[in-house]
């Protein structure tokens, strides 16, 4: 359910409460199961009334960031957001600096290898290269994921001081993702320090079962983690241990070039 947005939550002149209320209905869709939502739905979800979101939906509409099912007449997300999350991508600064590293690391370990942004409490994935069959949210480019049972998000919380990390996951939504999934504080803290100390972190099966993650965090100019490189493989068929000792070193020279390069 996507949060509702208050005009009055800073209570800054400057806040367009129309633009927010806009904005808030794009956000309903954020993790919806369903393709296309009613207005019923939507002002369900939104905290509205059935005009205010029949009055926002149409001028989405005409703008083309939603589009109308013309069978159910429900809405749905519309190509125009495709247009500005290719320029976002296209001329974000860590993608372009950091895509020929990455082509290179995925010829040297033969396995799924990702870019992710540092958002928050969140990452989001910008670059995603397959080497193989993938799962098909492993394909998707703006996925978000939490930091607190990934290997890119405790790779980035390492990267900060202890106490900015431990309240980022206190105060984080532990659900976990897989049965494997660590959510007490205290090992995710533990495992954090451990990637400060190793220089990269390991996530076995917590996000998708049967997967196992190394990922290392990229620092930004003034030495805040800004993304992180991931390498993803399946269990299936190895020791997740002989796959790290296959993995690191590639992934460690592909850091170490993302250093020399460092990111504004």
């Amino acid at each position: 359910m996507a949060k509702k947005i208050n005009p009055s939550d800073d209570g800054s002149p400057l806040f367009v409460a129309s633009i927010g209320k806009a904005m808030a209905l794009l956000e309903v869709f954020r993790g919806s199961r369903e393709r296309y939502l009613g207005v019923t739905d939507i002002a369900a979800r939104l905290g509205t009334d059935k005009s205010t979101v029949q009055r926002i939906t149409y001028t989405l509409v005409q703008l083309g960031y939603l589009e109308r099912c013309p069978n159910t007449r429900r809405y749905g997300l519309g190509t125009r957001l495709l247009d500005l999350s290719y320029q976002y991508v296209r001329t974000h600064h860590l993608v372009e600096m950091a895509t020929p590293h990455l082509i290179e690391l995925r010829r040297a370990c033969e396995e799924r290898v990702d870019l992710s942004l540092f958002d928050g409490d969140s990452l989001v994935y910008l670059v995603r290269l397959q080497s193989k069959k993938e799962k098909f949210y492993t394909t998707l480019v703006g996925r978000r994921m939490p930091l607190f049972c990934t290997a890119g998000g405790r790779a980035l919380l390492s990267k900060l001081p202890l106490d900015e990390a431990r309240a980022i996951v206190e105060r984080a939504d532990r659900t976990p993702l897989t049965s494997k999934s660590i959510t007490d504080v205290d090992e995710i803290m533990r495992r954090i320090e451990q990637a400060a100390h190793d220089g990269y972190s390991v996530a076995v099966g917590e996000a998708i079962l049967g997967e196992v993650t190394v990922a290392a965090a990229i620092q930004g100019s003034e030495g805040r983690p800004v993304g992180a490189v991931h390498v993803a493989g399946s269990l299936s068929s190895r020791d997740h241990e002989a796959w790290l000792d296959k993995v690191l070193p590639p992934l460690m020279e592909t850091m170490a070039a993302l250093e020399h390069g460092r990111v504004a």
